[in-house]
This record gives structure tokens, sequence and C-alpha cells, in this order.
């Protein structure tokens, strides 16, 4: 498990109003599809992640949002349909332990094997650090579950990805590179992706500027022109995950396995650290529950 991952289903700052948005006004990019080697290259990833065998994989034609899902638009699907997300039903979410706003007697536990990770009463979408603090517009939604980002899909007319589509979007065109600009983290000491920089998880530097989550489009965009597609926050995928599946994958479309525990995330987030969770690389996967939320997990969209 990734530190970017809790077990269990920017930071402070004042309110600002969300500006309503539809979901033809989240921008997306036409992908030619094709074949493309799915995979780590690398020998680099985490055995239970299951990374390999590196394989042939074709998908079809698709689109895919130009960034992450935003406050703004999230907010947009919740006045149309008065949803009501797993976190908000349940009253509580978790929130990484140094960015938590909120009153000590809202921090309600933790779980022992990532304590650093804290369930906050009042913590969800709208105040993703704890009741304390407010959404930025134009920050990616956080604290939503795999059937959150589905009931948003509903509304908007798409779905969520299936997890090559996700990798072969996010290598933006070159097969083999460990990330989606290159194999450098920092070339000429640039950081191009919001991740943690300093002693995990005592002590952030913040040397690519966010503690937290940053504004979508924030970072340079790769080859297909998609934002952040590695770190800032985990993106869910359709499929489930299942460590082994990469063995025994269809060439064509592959769509996961039947069935499973636990859906696929990808990307990294801003938590991520290569001394603990190496998986802001393009061919890094991870995996939560359908029903789990957290302060470093969103959703971006497909269509056809």
């Amino acid at each position: 498990m990734g530190c970017c991952a809790p077990v269990t289903r920017s930071c402070p700052g004042g309110p600002r109003p969300a500006r309503a948005a539809t979901p033809s006004e989240h921008d997306q990019v036409r992908l030619p599809g094709g074949e493309f080697l799915m995979g780590d290259a690398f020998g680099e990833g985490y055995p239970a992640d299951g990374e390999g065998p590196v394989h042939a994989v074709r998908v079809a034609p698709f689109a895919v949002d130009v960034t992450t899902v935003t406050v703004a638009m999230f907010a947009s699907f919740v006045e149309d349909t008065a949803y009501v997300t797993v976190a908000e039903r349940e009253r509580s979410s978790a929130v990484f332990h140094s960015a938590i706003a909120a009153e000590r007697s809202d921090i309600t536990g933790a779980d022992p094997a990532v304590p650093w990770w804290l369930d906050v009463r009042g913590a969800d979408w709208r105040h993703p650090h704890g009741p304390l603090s407010a959404a930025e517009p134009d920050h990616p939604v956080v604290h939503v579950t795999w059937e959150d980002a589905m009931a948003y899909c509903g509304w908007a007319g798409r779905r969520l990805p299936t997890e090559a589509e996700w990798e072969y979007a996010a290598r933006g065109g070159p097969e083999s590179r460990r990330y989606p600009w290159g194999d450098e983290l920092t070339p000429e000491g640039r950081w191009l992706c919001n991740i943690w920089q300093g002693r995990f998880p005592y002590a952030n530097t913040g040397d690519d500027g966010w503690l937290a989550t940053a504004p979508v489009r924030t970072y340079p965009p790769n080859g297909f022109g998609l934002y952040e597609v590695a770190g800032n926050v985990w993106e869910w995928c359709a499929d489930w995950f299942a460590p082994d599946f990469y063995a025994h994958s269809p060439t064509a479309d592959p769509r996961g396995p039947r069935d499973g525990e636990r859906r696929v995330l990808r990307g990294g987030s801003y938590l991520c650290h290569i001394s603990y969770c190496h998986r802001y690389r393009v061919a890094a996967r991870s995996a939560n529950t359908p029903t789990s939320s957290s302060g470093n997990c969103g959703f971006r969209t497909v269509s056809a």
C-alpha cells in the first residue's frame, strides 16, 4: 500500500465560491488509440502492485479530460443532482496529518498501518482538510470515492478510463519513459509534478510550491496535452485491481478482472516520495476499495 492510499475509505485557506460549470466546459482531447507497451520497463515497481510483465496493448480511439475534475465541475454536478458523497454521508474522511484544518475533537482516529492518515469529522469535497478549510474551485476535487466518481460520470455522460486507456493517455506518446516528460524527475532542476519533497511523512519543504493539491494546469502538459498525470491527486480508473492481471491481460482494450475488492488508482499524488511511494511513474499502479475517500484522490473522465 502506498503513502497515497489510506486503508480506510493546497492547504487550508479562506472560502472561494465555485463558478458554475457544465460538462461541455471540461475540455477533452481526442486520442487516436493504437498499440503501446504497458507496464514497468525499468524494473522499479513494487512486486505487490503487479506492474509487469511489460506487454503490448491496443486501445481504440477515445477522448479524455485535459485535467482532473475540478471542485467547480463537481459543484455543478451536486447543484444539478443534489448528490451527497460517501464522505458526507459518513460525516468523515481521511486527511494527511500535516494538512488538517479541524479542532482536535474532530480528529476521530488513525490507522496503525498508516498513522499519518487521520479520520477527520467534517472532511469532504467542500472541506478538503477538515471543517475549518474550504475547497478552491480550480483545484482537483478530492474526498471522492470510486462510487462518487461513477455518479459524476452518469451526470456528465462520460465514464472512467480503463487502466490501459489511462496509461496510454498518461504516456503522451513515447512507450518506455519513466515519467510523462522523460526519465529524469527534475530535468534542469525543474519540478514538473506536485509530489512530496523532504522527509516523508514528517517534513515537506514545498520546493515545488505546494504542500497539498495544486490548481489544475499548474505544470506543463504531456505530449497529448494532458495536465498533472503524475502527482497532485490519484485518479480512479474503471477496472478492478489484481496484481497478476498483466500476465494474462487481453491485447485489445483490456478492462481488468471481472471482479475484485479494490479498484485501480493511477498517477500518484502530492504525498508520493521515492522513499516510500514511488508511484508517480507512468507505469505505477495502486488500488483502494470503491467506498474509500481521502484528501488526495480524484478522477478524470473519458468518452467515446
